[in-house]
Protein backbone atom coordinates (compact mmCIF):
# COMPACT_ATOMS: atom_id res chain seq x y z
CA UNK A 1 0.00 0.00 0.00
CA UNK A 2 1.59 3.48 -1.06
CA UNK A 3 0.07 6.93 -0.68
CA UNK A 4 -1.17 6.99 -4.24
CA UNK A 5 -3.55 4.51 -3.64
CA UNK A 6 -5.40 6.62 -1.44
CA UNK A 7 -7.46 8.09 -4.24
CA UNK A 8 -8.56 4.26 -5.01
CA UNK A 9 -8.90 4.06 -1.55
CA UNK A 10 -11.85 6.55 -1.67
CA UNK A 11 -13.64 6.28 -4.60
CA UNK A 12 -14.01 2.43 -3.75
CA UNK A 13 -15.70 4.36 -0.28
CA UNK A 14 -17.60 6.49 -2.41
CA UNK A 15 -18.60 3.71 -4.37
CA UNK A 16 -19.91 1.39 -1.50
CA UNK A 17 -21.48 4.12 0.70
CA UNK A 18 -23.63 5.00 -2.62
CA UNK A 19 -23.87 0.90 -3.42
CA UNK A 20 -25.31 0.58 0.05
CA UNK A 21 -27.69 3.55 0.05
CA UNK A 22 -29.32 3.43 -3.16
CA UNK A 23 -30.15 -0.80 -2.20
CA UNK A 24 -31.52 0.18 0.89
CA UNK A 25 -33.70 2.72 -0.66
CA UNK A 26 -34.71 -0.22 -2.81
CA UNK A 27 -35.10 -2.57 -0.30
CA UNK A 28 -37.22 -0.52 1.34
CA UNK A 29 -39.74 0.20 -1.71
CA UNK A 30 -40.16 -3.38 -2.37
CA UNK A 31 -41.20 -3.90 1.18
CA UNK A 32 -43.65 -1.50 1.16
CA UNK A 33 -45.05 -2.80 -2.11
CA UNK A 34 -45.36 -6.86 -0.34
CA UNK A 35 -48.67 -8.00 1.46
CA UNK A 36 -47.23 -11.55 2.50
CA UNK A 37 -46.04 -11.36 5.75
CA UNK A 38 -43.25 -13.55 6.07
CA UNK A 39 -41.85 -11.86 2.72
CA UNK A 40 -41.79 -8.61 4.56
CA UNK A 41 -40.32 -10.04 7.88
CA UNK A 42 -37.12 -11.54 5.95
CA UNK A 43 -36.97 -7.92 3.93
CA UNK A 44 -37.11 -6.42 7.22
CA UNK A 45 -33.97 -8.56 8.46
CA UNK A 46 -32.43 -7.70 5.40
CA UNK A 47 -32.85 -4.34 5.67
CA UNK A 48 -31.46 -4.39 9.59
CA UNK A 49 -28.31 -6.14 8.45
CA UNK A 50 -27.63 -4.30 5.74
CA UNK A 51 -27.82 -0.76 7.27
CA UNK A 52 -25.15 -1.90 9.93
CA UNK A 53 -22.67 -2.11 7.29
CA UNK A 54 -22.48 1.84 6.67
CA UNK A 55 -21.83 2.45 10.46
CA UNK A 56 -18.72 0.47 9.75
CA UNK A 57 -17.08 2.79 7.23
CA UNK A 58 -15.90 5.32 8.90
CA UNK A 59 -14.11 2.52 11.01
CA UNK A 60 -12.98 0.49 8.02
CA UNK A 61 -11.33 3.83 6.87
CA UNK A 62 -9.61 4.52 10.13
CA UNK A 63 -7.78 1.22 9.79
CA UNK A 64 -6.81 1.89 6.17
CA UNK A 65 -5.84 5.39 6.79
CA UNK A 66 -3.46 3.60 9.83
CA UNK A 67 -1.86 0.86 7.52
CA UNK A 68 -1.04 3.87 4.92
CA UNK A 69 0.56 5.09 7.35
CA UNK A 70 2.54 2.65 9.07
CA UNK A 71 3.63 1.07 5.49
CA UNK A 72 4.83 4.67 4.60
CA UNK A 73 6.98 5.16 7.82
CA UNK A 74 8.41 1.42 7.87
CA UNK A 75 9.18 2.06 4.25
CA UNK A 76 11.02 5.40 4.83
CA UNK A 77 13.05 4.32 7.77
CA UNK A 78 13.72 0.94 6.36
CA UNK A 79 15.32 2.69 3.80
CA UNK A 80 17.91 4.39 5.51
Amino acid sequence: MEVGDIFNIAMIFVVTGIGVGYGLSVLVDVRDDLNDTTAQLALNNTIDGVDNFPEKLPLLATILIAALIIGVLIKYMGAR
